[in-house]
């Protein structure tokens, strides 16, 4: 376990610093408690007071100042108290050099502009910046100011986003390069992302640090960016192919540029590989070094070779790239022989001093989980460093934590994302160890799923469902098909964050279906409903009858406030201008005509587009005549309805009532209007149309306060004028016309119709699994028309669209709901229709959620029943649904009774209950329901009552198989014997040993109400007998035995003896040992040895006899002999070993053995079957295999791509009859590779390869 974290002894600590050269820094840091003891240290190594260091220690305060401070003083420092450590750093910059260095007596080479190091910041007046210093460390002149005057403007790019493109480079190896692309941002909508490669995939922005900047910048009088890429301290594997990329929305550009890296070189260095050549044809082991290139060189003077320089030394530090240099530098001719004695010395791989156990190559983790890398360090003080992609990882809130365990150091990474997906490398000094991370992302889950939908045709559909992720991948389907981009574009997919569209713009009855979104983690489906556009006319248009320079309005009204349409007269359509007016206003389509004339008589109708049918009516033109009639003539009123008998006129709400009265009598008459008894108030205007027309000139008009009532009196007619009806308008309405001759009159009964006002809040009943059940009210108003039917919409609670349920008019007040989904929230609402139209909707309903009960329980038992308590247990229901499961109730009720009563208060989430305090002898009987959010589910009930009474079971004890034999146990070992046993009541248990109860102090006795439990902790040989169990109830009892033996290996013979001694032959004899083990011996071990070496070697093992025959002797030895006895235990402590010993008598013929010659069986190795390449399948095991042959037997070493695998631990080599095999444990992607087995011994070397190839499964 990671050792608790310590309080720090710092309340202040010492901060890094950055200063010039030659100044003097203070660091400062405070102690909680003064006096205490404070080492400083440089580097791991304790500073000494001296002149350039001071340290002081004043109470709490210590500090450590450092004057005249040089570059080499710019590395880490530390400051430590007791166990309590703090490091820091110091960071010296040289002081810029403000005199330029003369200039040099030679022109230098002129050097591409991308090669020279980062130009200086201008100073601050705006005069041109200080001159930078070249590789070498030598200022560099400025250029003359004509040559920059002159210098050309590079060319612009007129094809792609460019202005100018990074040219090729070159650069020596330490000096810094800078790559410049600039862009014309006048024609960007944005700024354009620049992304910059190595190679073709290399992305170069993970690996900005040290070595490598970025740079960007924007001028805004020119609007053009400028990018740029610098690489310091370039190094000879910088060198390669680069390339740049550019996009701007739908625009995008990339060039490619390359960049060459040479060795630093000095003047008079002599290029030491380019003089190097061979005698041969130039293969690897063409001939040998010739050296006469380099004689020929300039007769510059050699330096002198120390001839105590250890070159052994030099090579085995140095790499292979610089052999050559050191064997030209220290004069060694034979430069082949040298590197082969070299390799035989590093054939040894040296161990790292600095680690005992290192990272494995690479490891793989979910993201958002916590990984952990660890190291075994040699020194425990040791101070490591852990670096990502090269970098130094610094402390930062809690995502990185570092543990040093004693030898262990402890890299913690918490909340893994994809960002950590990378190198990571601790160093120690000079040594490191590294390992790669993946970081694998978790499945995509959808947060919002799709929504059923229900349009009409050509009308617009957009899907939206949320995922976890941005950017993340998801696939749409219709009806099992995937979706892609068609020709047409007929759908269009858009990403906005986490939500994805899918947007059908005009639907056809062909989109309708199930459409579904599919991530790597989930899908979700909707369905699409299209329905034919079916458009209502609420209001039809009608036949007009007007005078001439009168008003003619045409007006309609349709369900649809979307429809457009025209206007035709006479089959012509008709076109607006200054007195004909066409408009639309919501569903009211209006054409105005003023100043009729009689060419504007006809039939005119609407045109509703895309709809096969028109709305039609006349304009009759009125012409007046003038007709000569008595004076003195009663008026009279040409109306189909007169004195008793009224007309009813029916007119829509919000329309206008116009009722033409004819009217005849001389004088003209007065004409009073009356609704009721109550007579409208009138008021006589002139008319506009008076001073036009003098026909007109007797006109009144009868207004009502807000002047939408009116009438017109002409001098054969009058005008009854309800502009914008109301309820309040209806009624029995009575004109009066009278003069001095007479009077007349008429009754009209005026109806206003309109939409009837919406149904009160729906309510839901019957809830079930996706469907439910609408049940409402009429309309407290029809609108004066009966009600036709109903139109329901339902939507989800989260949603803002309604979809209709229902297109043709539901009848009845009540309605079923379907294919809804379960454990939605829904809402339902209802509008009334009418021959007029559509109501406005309801009040929603209160909201709710289709779930239906689970199914009943299943397999309701009694488990155990007493006096006054019962045990049932029950399963789950094979169905639970959205809704869950809350719990469970349980009920019982009286035999002979009707009424349930709760056993439980509340509920229980178990599927087994105890019912306690119930009444003795009664018979009940029990039932169990399923809880949930929709009710309880259907009772699971007992077949038959149950009566509360416990009832004796007799004793029977239940020996588990094992136990009906004799159990063996071996001494020291434990035993645990459990035996199960029923009974009722409880029965009380009894133990005994050969007759006697067992000992307590020994034995170990437990019981409980089911079983009992005999445990001995450790066995003995006095243990062993018969035990036997007793149960008894009253006077009924059962019982069981069992045999246990102990056993112990046996003691070893008693005797033995050699009975006889015959030329090359010897018996023996013995006894049997006198303790068996408490076992029977199943054998007996026999060994000789000779009296010269006194080295035993069995003869016989398992012997059953007493007595044996030792065959093939040596003439002329004399032999000891010795015998072990055996049981099940194994063989004695210790052998009977014979007293005596027995010669093996010679003959007198001497023996000449032949002599052969000594054939020479030595080989170098060599594969007999090489390896072959293989592909496998990342996370199982793979094993690669093949057969070597030599003499002495070869040592074999296995590599990965060159590495040695000696000390990995995921690798396991195995090595049996030749046949040598390499484990791979769960190889990942990075294990593929190139491998390599190579055998050595003293006649030479083999090796074999092949190629391991890692897929991951799809």
């Amino acid at each position: 376990m990671p050792e608790p974290v310590k309080k720090s002894v710092f309340t202040k600590k010492p901060k890094s610093e950055e200063v010039s050269v030659g100044a003097t820094v203070t660091f400062v840091a405070e102690t909680d408690k003064p006096g205490l003891k404070v080492k400083w240290q440089r580097d791991n190594v304790d500073i000494a007071a001296n002149e350039r260091f001071a340290i002081k220690s004043e109470g709490k305060q210590h500090s450590l100042t450092i004057s005249n401070a040089i570059v080499e003083d710019e590395v880490v420092y530390a400051i430590i108290v007791g166990t309590s450590k703090v490091k820091f750093e110091l960071k010296v910059k040289e002081q810029e050099k403000t005199e330029e260095a003369p200039a040099p007596a030679s022109d230098p080479a002129p050097a591409a502009p991308e090669a020279s190091e980062t130009p200086a910041p201008p100073a601050a007046d705006g005069s041109a910046p200080p001159p930078t210093e070249a590789a070498g460390g030598e200022a560099k002149p400025p250029e003359p100011s004509e040559a920059t005057a002159t210098q050309p403007e590079p060319p612009k790019d007129e094809i792609g986003l460019f202005l100018e493109r990074p040219k090729d480079g070159e650069v020596t190896v330490g000096a810094n390069i800078k790559f410049t692309v600039r862009i014309a941002g006048a024609n960007l909508i944005k700024k354009p992302v620049v992304k910059w490669f190595k190679g073709k995939w290399m992305d170069l922005t993970s690996k900005v640090g040290k070595h490598l900047q970025l740079q960007e910048s924007y001028d805004r009088n020119t609007k053009i960016y400028t990018f740029e890429i610098q690489i310091i301290g370039a190094k000879t594997t910088y060198a390669g192919g680069y390339r740049c990329e550019v996009s701007s929305k739908d625009k995008f550009d990339s060039c490619n540029f390359n960049l060459a890296v040479h060795e630093a070189s000095t003047s008079g260095e002599v290029d030491i590989r380019a003089a190097f050549r061979r005698t041969g044809d130039g293969a690897d082991e063409a001939g040998e070094l010739d050296f006469s290139a380099l004689l020929k060189k300039s007769n510059e003077p050699k330096q002198g070779i120390d001839l105590d320089v250890d070159v052994w030394d030099i090579l085995k530090k140095a790499p292979p790239t610089e052999y050559e240099k050191i064997a030209f530098q220290y004069g060694i001719t034979d430069l082949r022989g040298l590197l082969k004695r070299l390799k035989k010395m590093k054939k040894e791989e040296k161990k790292s001093e600095a680690f005992l156990k290192k990272m494995d190559p690479a490891y793989q983790i979910d993201k958002g989980q916590k990984m952990k890398l660890v190291v075994e360090v040699a020194n425990p003080n040791a101070e490591v460093k852990w670096l990502k992609n090269g970098q130094e990882i610094r402390v930062s809130g809690s995502k990185y934590i570092f543990e040093s365990i004693g030898n262990k150091r402890i890299l913690t990474i918490n909340n893994c994302s994809l960002a950590d997906d990378a190198a990571y490398t601790c160093v120690i000094g000079e040594e490191k160890c590294g390992t790669e991370l993946f970081v694998k992302e978790p499945p995509v889950q959808i947060l919002q799923p799709l929504e059923d939908q229900m349009v009409m045709v050509g009308e617009r559909v957009e899907f939206v469902c949320e995922v976890s992720e941005e950017g993340a991948q998801v696939k749409w389907e219709k009806d099992g098909v995937e979706l892609t981009r068609e020709e047409t574009f007929k759908y269009r997919f858009k990403k906005d964050g986490k939500k994805h569209y899918l947007i059908i713009n005009e639907t056809t009855l062909e989109d309708g279906g199930n459409y579904k979104v599919k991530t790597n983690g989930g899908e979700s489906l909707a369905e699409l409903m299209v329905q034919e556009k079916q458009l209502e006319v609420l209001q039809d248009v009608a036949d007009l009858t007007v005078r001439a320079k009168e008003q003619a309005v045409f007006k309609c009204e349709v369900s649809d406030e979307t429809v457009t349409g025209i206007w035709v007269k006479n089959g012509k359509e008709v076109i607006a201008n200054n007195r004909i007016k066409i408009t639309h206003i919501g569903r009211v389509h209006k054409l105005t005509i003023d100043d009729v004339v009689p060419q504007d008589e006809g039939d005119y109708s609407f045109i509703p587009n895309g709809f096969a049918f028109s709305l039609s009516a006349k304009l009759h033109f009125m012409e007046v005549k003038i007709d000569f009639v008595p004076r003195q003539e009663p008026p009279k009123i040409k109306l189909d309805c007169m004195s008793q008998c009224a007309d009813t006129i029916i007119v829509v709400a919000g329309n206008k009532l116009r009722l033409d009265v004819p009217i005849t009598g001389d004088p003209a008459p007065t004409v009073i209007w009356m609704k009721g008894d109550k007579v409208i108030e009138q008021t006589k205007v002139r008319t506009e149309t008076e001073t036009q027309h003098n026909l007109y000139r007797d006109v009144d008009l009868i207004s009502e306060v807000d002047g939408r009532v009116h009438v017109e009196t002409h001098q054969d007619h009058c005008v009854f004028i309800i502009e914008g009806a109301e309820k309040s308008d209806e009624g029995a309405y009575t004109v009066v016309v009278k003069n001095e001759a007479g009077e007349d009159k008429a009754n009209i009964n005026v109806k206003v119709i309109e939409v009837p006002d919406p149904p009160e809040s729906p309510r839901i009943s019957n809830i079930g699994e996706d469907f439910c059940t609408v049940n409402w009210d009429p309309p407290k108003y029809d609108g004066g028309q009966p009600v036709l039917g109903y139109i329901l919409e339902r939507k989800k609670k989260k949603s803002y669209r309604w979809m209709r349920l229902n297109y043709d008019l539901v009848k009845e007040l009540t309605y079923e709901s379907k294919r809804m989904i379960e454990g939605v929230i829904y809402e339902m609402r209802i509008y009334a229709v009418n021959s007029i139209g559509m109501s406005l909707p309801s009040q929603p309903s209160q909201p709710f959620m289709p779930i239906a009960p689970t199914s009943e329980p299943t397999m309701l038992v009694v488990d155990d029943v007493s006096d006054t308590t019962i045990s049932l247990k029950w399963r789950p229901p094979e169905r639970i649904g959205a809704g869950g499961l809350d719990g469970y109730t349980v009920e019982y009720c009286k035999e002979g009774s009707t009424e349930w009563v709760q056993a439980l208060q509340g509920l229980t989430e178990r599927t087994s209950v105890m019912i306690r305090d119930l009444p003795t002898g009664e018979k009940l009987t029990f039932r169990v329901r399923a809880i949930n959010l929709a009710g309880p589910s259907e009772p699971c009930t007992m077949k038959e009552p149950v009566t509360i009474r416990e009832i004796m079971q007799r004793p029977k004890i239940w020996l588990p198989r094992y136990l009906r034999q004799r159990l063996i146990k071996k001494v020291g070992e434990t035993v645990n014997i459990v035996i199960p046993f029923q009974g009722k009541p409880r029965p009380v248990v009894t133990w005994l040993k050969d007759g006697q109860p067992v000992d307590p102090k020994q034995v170990g006795i437990r019981n409980s109400e089911a079983d009992t439990i005999l445990f001995i902790r450790k066995a003995e040989r006095d243990l062993s007998g018969e035990y036997k169990v007793q149960i008894q109830i009253e006077n009924c009892e059962d019982s069981a035995t069992i045999h246990i033996q102990i056993v112990d290996k046996p003691s070893a013979p008693q005797s033995i003896k050699i009975v006889e001694i015959w030329g090359f032959n010897v018996a023996l004899e013995w006894t049997p040992p006198k303790d068996d083990g408490n076992t029977e011996i199943t054998g007996y071990t026999v060994q000789k040895a000779d009296k010269k070496t006194m080295e035993w070697f069995t003869v016989f093992e398992h012997y059953r006899r007493t007595h044996c025959v030792v065959s093939d002797l040596i003439m002329g030895n004399e032999y000891f002999f010795r015998v072990f006895s055996e049981n099940m235990c194994g063989l004695s402590e210790k052998p009977c070993t014979s007293k005596n010993s027995a010669y093996i008598q010679k003959t007198g013929t001497a023996y000449k053995p032949p002599s052969y010659k000594d054939q020479e069986l030595e080989e170098a190795p060599k594969f007999t079957h090489p390896l072959n390449d293989r592909s496998v399948v990342a996370g199982y095991n793979a094993t690669l295999s093949c057969a070597v042959r030599g003499i002495p037997k070869p040592k074999v070493t296995w590599y990965k791509n060159k590495m040695d695998l000696s000390m990995e631990a995921r690798y396991r080599s195995f090595s049996k009859q030749g046949v040598l095999t390499l484990e791979v444990r769960k190889p990942g992607t990075f294990d593929g590779g190139v491998y390599t087995c190579k055998a050595v011994n003293v006649h030479g070397e083999a090796e074999t390869e092949c190629r391991l190839e890692v897929r991951v499964p799809q």
